[in-house]
């Protein structure tokens, strides 16, 4: 039985999608006003995993993630770089799939886009002002009323006397309350723009999420999920707009990852702790296997140790598991432990340590065949060879070394392995012979 832990109840609760066997996903997805960064590898590998590991269990998953192409800080981005908005944010889109791609995350079934959806949004927008719950501000635009809305503060467990202001940029003067948010900005000279019911202008980044999720999921849906940082004001605004103008339950279950941090302080541009995913030098595998050895609700503290400790755990993995001779059986057993911590919120840290104990388990049978299957979950490609190109001269020295060993002349095989070291290559003996890699 798998039970999840629901930011809105603010418990573990049990998993029952609203259709047996399927499940709707909406996680958020990108502002491409940039390249990725170390918090959207955080978010986009936690939820690939969540997505993999409920596909594991036998779930039909339909899974939605979104792309932000318009939003003020993509137009300030392109105008700095002499691009139209159109080129600016198609660039580091692709930016953005290139970096996902080499992270193992699996593409969105459905991948929606704010700028194909501006319709949507509007109809959205019109039937919360037919309904009472919006109001227009002249010369700037249209606006949700909180306090017309009895639910709000519920996922975040805020409440508009003791809002958290700070989280929302007060934009102007004239909003009947601190906490009320922007449906329709309405668009200055030079600004991209749409016509709407209440002129020129562009849609607010909430009522995106909103408009998308009911037109390609329908409401209700199932799960959705996003990083922390999303649950106010965001989320909290997503399902006001959802269900004032909509009528109806968003979806059942929010999910959110942690969020992370450097060297133990919150990741920033000003505090000069930033860091792009492209400037890290380590292998994407690393990269993965650092995020999901950590629980996807709990903070994940980056710094070059832990990152190099998570890239010399993985290449160890690796090494062993591909030393493993494949019998053709399943472990049971271990399958059964691991779907066990899976079921238990995606307890990927206790997960990975029954991965562990398999492969170091001498007694075990099935291991190869197990393993392959609880990476369908963690997405290591454990079994992708890389492609070394050993000279023929190093290779014969690898099986030279491989008949000293053999007949027990134990320094003859230490000086060709030394000797293969300063050719720039490596030997890993492993279960069943030696790998030859770069050093």
């Amino acid at each position: 039985m798998l039970r999840l832990y629901n930011t809105l109840s603010r418990k573990k609760e049990e998993f029952v999608p609203l259709n047996e066997g399927k499940v709707g996903m909406y996680v958020c997805g990108p502002t491409v006003n940039g390249i990725p960064h170390l918090g959207h590898a955080m978010s986009q590998v936690s939820f690939d995993l969540i997505r993999r590991y409920l596909i594991f269990s036998g779930f039909d998953v339909k899974f939605v993630s979104n792309i932000t192409d318009i939003d003020d800080k993509i137009i300030a981005g392109a105008n700095k770089a002499g691009l139209s908005i159109g080129e600016f944010s198609e660039k580091n889109e692709a930016g953005h799939k290139n970096e996902y791609a080499k992270l193992n995350v699996m593409s969105p079934d459905v991948q929606p886009k704010a700028t194909e959806y501006v319709s949507e949004m509007i109809e959205l927008i019109k039937k919360l002002e037919e309904k009472g719950f919006s109001y227009l501000i002249e010369d700037d635009g249209v606006y949700f009323d909180t306090a017309k809305f009895e639910g709000y503060g519920k996922l975040s467990g805020q409440n508009l006397e003791m809002l958290e202001i700070g989280k929302r940029k007060k934009l102007t003067d004239e909003k009947r309350n601190d906490g009320d948010f922007v449906l329709w900005k309405l668009a200055k000279e030079g600004e991209p723009f749409w016509e709407s019911p209440w002129g020129k202008g562009r849609p607010g980044w909430h009522i995106e999420c909103s408009a998308m999720t009911e037109k390609v999921l329908g409401l209700p849906f199932d799960i959705h999920g996003g990083g922390g940082d999303l649950i106010f004001p965001h989320h909290e605004d997503e399902i006001a707009q959802s269900e004032a103008g909509y009528g109806k339950v968003m979806c059942n279950y929010w999910m959110h990852n942690g969020m992370i941090t450097v060297e133990g302080k919150k990741m920033g541009k000003s505090l000069g702790n930033f860091r792009n995913i492209e400037d890290l030098k380590f292998p994407s595998m690393a990269i993965r296997y650092f995020v999901v050895s950590n629980h996807y609700r709990r903070p994940l503290d980056f710094s070059e140790t832990a990152l190099t400790d998570a890239k010399n755990s993985y290449e160890r993995l690796k090494r062993l598991v591909l030393g493993l001779e494949d019998d053709g059986k399943i472990n049971e057993e271990y399958l059964k432990r691991f779907r066990e911590e899976m079921d238990d919120d995606f307890n990927c840290p206790r997960a990975m340590a029954v991965l562990w104990d398999l492969v170091r388990d001498e007694k075990a049978l099935g291991k190869v065949e197990t393993i392959k299957k609880i990476d369908e979950v963690f997405g290591l490609d454990l079994f992708e060879r890389e492609e070394v190109d050993v000279p023929e001269e190093v290779q014969k020295l690898a099986r030279k070394r491989e008949e000293a060993r053999k007949g027990k002349n134990w320094k003859k095989a230490d000086e060709i392995r030394d000797l293969i070291l300063e050719m720039g290559f490596v030997l890993k003996d492993v279960e069943n012979g030696v790998v030859v890699e770069r050093k």
